[in-house]
């Protein structure tokens, strides 16, 4: 495998930065892999799922979207703005996701494998449902979706349920203050007003992933027509069920005939020492779509 850092912009002009992993043969095939919150694209976990997914001719792109980190500068040719998981805005990941594809598509690519991991999987679900809206010419490339430890953005992530965040939170966003940091105890890491309004009140967007609603339907998930890989951990994963009974419990929902749900014994949210076994799982899955392709 070759590794070449590389650049390109997301097609609201912000430039973003990642990581081409190179199989020996050239293909045409291509993993796009989208990091979660305050992540980068320097994990042991994506470098270890390239070099399983190198083996059935998958090369791999894993770039630092506008979320990465806590707080860093992101930049267009003209300026730079404010960025990371404690500025960003969810639905902007659209611009990061398809100007990958679109990069991607410049440099001879033409099937595409869209990963995510823990926010990253809302944002990949969130594109996808996106492109078919507006009956994109993408499409057309995306012959994967895979979800590692999708969570239930607006109701498991540690937000504080004391109201009077969510009070100032308001208050600062009536008098234009949406770039203003939330106090520190407001949630587990630094926000901005505009970030926290989004998990604690602003979430329709990004509220598909609804596990304790046993009703519940999961249309946006179910409107992924391609092949579907979702799987958690069961330690410390950021989900409030077993993660033995939310795979079941999704099987039932999830009405896509090609998907494969389940999760791995031993593993937490960040699949530490379950690399080796995610990366296997993982190209076992495309594999069967490489040799059909």
């Amino acid at each position: 495998m070759s590794t070449e850092i590389v650049k390109f912009t997301a097609t609201d002009g912000i430039i973003l930065d990642g990581i081409l992993n190179k199989c020996e043969e050239r293909t045409k095939k291509l993993l796009i892999q989208i990091h979660g919150m305050v992540s980068n694209c320097f994990k042991k976990r994506e470098r270890t799922i390239a070099q399983k997914v190198e083996n059935i001719g998958v090369d791999t792109l894993c770039f630092n979207n506008r979320g990465s980190e806590v707080v860093r500068y992101i930049k267009s040719e003209t300026a730079s703005f404010l960025g990371g998981t404690a500025y960003e805005k969810i639905e902007d990941c659209y611009y990061d996701i398809v100007g990958a594809m679109e990069f991607a598509l410049s440099l001879g690519y033409e099937e595409i494998y869209l990963q995510g991991h823990s926010l990253g999987s809302t944002k990949v679900v969130y594109t996808y449902n996106k492109l078919k809206e507006e009956n994109s010419k993408y499409l057309k490339n995306i012959k994967a979706i895979i979800l590692l430890s999708l969570c239930d953005s607006s109701d498991n992530i540690e937000m504080s349920k004391d109201d009077k965040y969510l009070k100032i939170a308001e208050e600062k966003a009536s008098n234009g203050e949406i770039m203003e940091l939330m106090p520190l105890k407001a949630y587990i890491h630094p926000i901005s007003v505009r970030s926290y309004l989004q998990y604690a009140k602003y979430y329709q967007n990004i509220d598909f992933a609804r596990f304790d609603e046993k009703d519940y339907e999961f249309e946006v998930l179910n409107k992924i027509e391609v092949p579907l890989f979702m799987r958690w951990g069961n330690v410390h994963e950021l989900i409030n069920q077993d993660a033995k009974d939310l795979a079941e419990f999704m099987n039932t929902k999830i009405h896509n005939p090609n998907k494969d749900i389940s999760f791995i014994d031993g593993a937490d949210h960040t699949y530490y020492e379950k690399e080796e076994q995610l990366g296997e799982e993982i190209e076992g899955f495309l594999s069967s779509l490489v040799i059909n392709s």
